[in-house]
């Protein structure tokens, strides 16, 4: 089934169970930068939900936080949130200063560096800081998916990918230079 079978529009958030509630709000909103947002009075079950950088988390206290699985080392290959973000070496001193364990990572495509921070939660999720806005989004789907996906990507990579939209970027705004970047390939798509 191709396309987008269940209309779905974005990533709205991630729920994450947690052995405290105290200490997991703390994290989320002094390392990572969320707020605390309403989250409704029906629910018979302690949690918070949070918001910030276009996606909500949800914490629900654990019923049974002493047999909640305990992870002790770093491992890039567990499942885990990624954020991008500015400067990696402010990310590394502010972690370093908040005497957060984590470990580096660099990954190299086509001459271009993605680097790569990943720390725990208190609860043992995984969080990876990243400057992956440094590699272009590159669909592998047919052209008439690929308005769809170029509205999706990073607006900086939807431009770097379209020299159309690279000459109209350096004069105008990034907002008119993707609409342009979807203007030609719509027409590319016509051809």
């Amino acid at each position: 089934m191709a396309g987008n079978p269940l209309r779905l529009k974005s990533l709205n958030h991630i729920s994450l169970a947690c052995r405290s509630l105290e200490k997991s709000c703390d994290f989320y909103q002094n390392v990572l930068g969320f707020f605390p947002i309403r989250r409704p009075g029906s629910f018979d079950f302690d949690g918070a939900w949070l918001f910030n950088h276009g996606v909500g988390i949800h914490l629900i206290q654990s019923e049974d936080p002493d047999n909640m699985p305990r992870v002790s080392h770093i491992n890039p290959k567990d499942n885990h949130i990624s954020f991008q973000c500015e400067s990696m070496a402010a990310v590394e001193k502010m972690l370093k200063e908040m005497k957060i364990e984590y470990i580096k990572s660099r990954v190299e495509e086509g001459g271009i560096y993605v680097d790569q921070l990943f720390f725990h939660d208190p609860d043992g999720s995984m969080i990876e800081i990243c400057n992956c806005d440094n590699l272009p989004v590159i669909p592998l789907a047919d052209q008439h998916d690929m308005t769809r996906l170029v509205r999706s990507c990073s607006l900086l990579n939807c431009i770097k990918s379209c020299p159309e939209a690279t000459a109209v970027a350096s004069s105008s705004t990034t907002a008119q230079a993707v609409l342009l970047q979807m203007t030609v390939l719509q027409q590319q798509q016509l051809t």
